[in-house]
C-alpha cells in the first residue's frame, strides 16, 4: 500500500470517528453544526483527492493541519496549560481521561496523514 492510499485511509477513518464523535457527545449544537460541516468539506476533498489520482494533496494535507491543530489545542485546553473556553467542545463522554485520549489520539492520526499526503519532490539518484 502506497502512502497515498494510507494516509487517505487515515483521513477517512478519523473523519469517521470525528463525525460519530461530534454526533454523539457534543452538548453544543452550534458546535455540532459547524463540526459536520467542517468534516463534511473534509470528505469532499478526501473524495475529490482520491478521484484526481492524487492531485490537489495539499487541501486534504491542509485539512489535516487544521484538524490536527484543532486537537492539540483541545489537549493544551484539558491539560491546563492555555484557557481558550472552549472546554466543553474537547470533552467527550463526558469523561476527563477518555477526553484527552481521544484528542492525542486524533491529533497523532492527523498528523500522520499530513506526513503521508504532503507531495514530495522526487528525488533523483546520481548514477
Amino acid at each position: 500500500m502506497d502512502k497515498t492510499r494510507l494516509g487517505i485511509g487515515l483521513v477517512v477513518g478519523v473523519l469517521v470517528v470525528q463525525t460519530v464523535a461530534s454526533l454523539l457527545w457534543n452538548p453544543d449544537a452550534t458546535l455540532t453544526g459547524i463540526a459536520l460541516a467542517f468534516n463534511a468539506v473534509a470528505a469532499v476533498s478526501a473524495f475529490l483527492f482520491t478521484r484526481r489520482g492524487g492531485q490537489a494533496a495539499w487541501v486534504v494535507a491542509g485539512w489535516c493541519a487544521g484538524f490536527f491543530g484543532w486537537h492539540v489545542l483541545g489537549l493544551g485546553e484539558l491539560a491546563g496549560w492555555w484557557t481558550t473556553g472552549l472546554d466543553a467542545a474537547f470533552l467527550v463522554g463526558g469523561g476527563y481521561q477518555v477526553s484527552v485520549v481521544y484528542q492525542a489520539v486524533m491529533a497523532t492520526a492527523a498528523g500522520f496523514a499530513v506526513h503521508l499526503l504532503l507531495p514530495r519532490q522526487r528525488q533523483v539518484s546520481e548514477t
